[in-house]
């Protein structure tokens, strides 16, 4: 797959941590399956992530897919996005996709507000973006992002939901009237975890709640909302 030809300091940052990213997946999929086997031969739902998975992620990036990231940089530089905000920021993958379409938009204001609930992901997701010059143009906010993404002001451009899946219709909502007519939401992972999602799809998927929406067939999937 070729990359999309970016500046050269933030495709450095960028490889780096796509490489960490790959070679983090056999242990998070085999830490998962370990833990998910004894309750499937129970016939047990599988359980939410408890205090000892949390230890076991807070280390690993867990970043949007890079045909993902690409995708949503497209999207962004498609309709000139300057206010963008995430949820669920990590070590800053995705939000270094982002902050490079902000700062290629320009013009006053050009920021992502990204929300990350993790202090140490905080910390590693502010050093990355500081590695590819990127700072002056994100804004990572520590805690829940129900009360750290409370006061960030319209018009937003470009929403991308990559994080606990019981948070995502409580901020589509939080955030839908801030956001400008023609203003695009993308939300990771739909299609896997579809009955997980199954409120937050409901909401975007009814025209009466003010957007079009459709599932992009990426790996897992890709929820992407127009609002109207």
């Amino acid at each position: 797959m070729a990359a999309l030809a970016l500046d050269p300091k933030v495709s450095g940052v960028l490889e780096e941590l796509h490489r960490k990213s790959r070679r983090e997946l056999p242990s998070l999929v085999g830490y998962f399956l370990l833990r998910a086997i004894p309750r499937w031969i129970r016939w047990q739902r599988s359980p939410e992530i408890d205090e000892q998975a949390q230890s076991f992620l807070s280390d690993k990036l867990i970043a949007l897919a890079q045909d993902k990231c690409e995708f949503c940089y497209l999207m962004c530089r498609s309709i000139a996005a300057r206010r963008i905000v995430e949820v669920g920021s990590s070590f800053a993958v995705s939000t270094i996709y982002l902050a490079a379409a902000a700062r290629e938009s320009g013009g006053e204001g050009a920021l992502v507000i990204g929300t990350e609930i993790d202090s140490r992901k905080v910390a590693f997701a502010r050093r990355n973006l500081e590695r590819a010059g990127l700072s002056a143009f994100a804004d990572i906010r520590l805690g829940d992002a129900r009360r750290t993404l409370l006061d960030v002001e319209g018009p937003i451009d470009f929403v991308l939901i990559d994080s606990w899946i019981p948070l995502a219709r409580p901020m589509i909502e939080m955030l839908a009237p801030r956001l400008r007519r023609g203003a695009i939401v993308v939300c990771d992972n739909t299609g896997q975890f579809s009955k997980q999602y199954r409120d937050y799809l409901d909401y975007v998927r009814s025209p009466e709640n003010g957007f079009r929406s459709t599932q992009i067939p990426y790996r897992g999937g890709l929820e992407l909302s127009v609002r109207c």
